[in-house]
């Protein structure tokens, strides 16, 4: 197959086609403007076009040159003069789709800083009152007990893995609960 053209660049033009017959049917489909699909055709063949051997250096010279056009950064860096960034601020109260109210109640929650130091209590008095947490509910994540014992993070994990189950699947994933020694002995005081 030759192409008409004389202007092609560097697109070959001749070609040989390969047919074939051992291939999924197919039929082509067109939709009018009212949406009616007819059905136009079958395809019976398939054919594979590939450049004439005496045009496969042409055919190179135009695979490289898409390449190189495709490896060529489109975006610009524009540096904007005089303007101090007012363009791009959000407007007050308009925080992409949430609202500012809502932002100002989670900063109304006080909120220890991480960094700040916390002081060990003592163990028993600690296991007292970690008892006592685990009588108000039967389990626990790790970030809530720091926050309700105010204590350092480490000195209650220590704790919790003589006292209690880490509970690594399940509905309760990722809480601790009682040892099931411990759990008899706060339902013997409850009772007593």
């Amino acid at each position: 197959m030759e192409l008409a053209q004389t202007n092609t660049g560097n697109t070959p033009k001749s070609y040989s086609l390969n047919m074939f017959k051992d291939f999924v049917p197919m039929c082509v489909f067109s939709e009018s403007n009212q949406g009616k699909l007819s059905c136009e055709g079958k395809v019976e063949h398939k054919f594979d076009m590939e450049p004439h051997s005496d045009n496969l250096a042409n055919y190179g010279k135009l695979c490289r040159e898409r390449t190189q056009k495709y490896m060529v950064k489109s975006r610009q860096v524009q540096v904007l003069d005089n303007d101090h960034g007012m363009s791009m601020r959000p407007m007050p109260g308009i925080v992409g789709l949430i609202s500012s109210s809502s932002k100002e109640k989670k900063k109304q929650a006080p909120v220890k800083p991480s960094d700040a130091k916390r002081t060990r209590r003592d163990r028993t008095e600690m296991e007292n009152v970690i008892f006592k947490l685990f009588e108000r509910q039967p389990n626990w994540a790790l970030k809530a007990l720091v926050q309700e014992t105010d204590q350092p993070e480490q000195f209650l994990k220590e704790i919790l893995n003589d006292l209690c189950v880490y509970n690594k699947r399940g509905p309760n994933q990722g809480t601790h609960e009682l040892k099931p020694e411990y759990k008899k002995s706060t339902g013997d005081t409850d009772t007593a």
